[in-house]
């Protein structure tokens, strides 16, 4: 079954940056603008035709940015500083993040409530607390490795 749509593709060329470790594309105004908010939106990307399901990310100044992973770059021939051809067309069911493995083992570990408390919560929900758990980090806390919440 395919992924209910929630707006019209969006499409645009853009340049991929890397920062903080992280490769990413920052949407032109112009295609932010037509995404149906200024928050998170899940997206069915495409990139220099190469499909995922992802989230476009708000970047603070009424834009957005996506995360292009290793497995994406790879898949699509790019690298920092290539243009890209980009279609996100957005969605409505959110595809559900990948949980680094620290929160997965932390919630393994918890109690039956907890657990259960996660699987309630909403896809979107799940994506915030992975945003937090990973906006948290600091050099006194070990990175998880090559964390990255795209959904091939």
């Amino acid at each position: 079954m395919s992924p209910a749509i929630a707006a019209p593709a969006v499409r645009f060329e853009a340049t991929l940056y890397t920062i903080d470790g992280s490769t990413i594309l920052r949407l032109p105004e112009k295609a932010s603008n037509q995404l149906p908010s200024r928050g998170q939106v899940a997206v069915q990307a495409t990139v220099n035709g190469h499909a995922c399901q992802t989230v476009a990310e708000p970047d603070g100044e009424s834009g957005h940015w996506v995360r292009i992973d290793a497995k994406q770059q790879r898949a699509a021939a790019l690298r920092a500083g290539d243009t890209a051809e980009v279609e996100l067309v957005p969605l409505e069911d959110w595809p559900e993040p990948k949980v680094p493995p620290d929160l997965q083992a932390a919630l393994a570990a918890a109690p039956d409530k907890i657990q259960e408390l996660w699987k309630d919560i909403t896809p979107t929900a799940r994506w915030e607390w992975v945003r937090w758990v990973n906006a948290t980090r600091n050099p006194g806390t070990p990175p998880s490795p090559q964390y990255d919440p795209i959904v091939p």
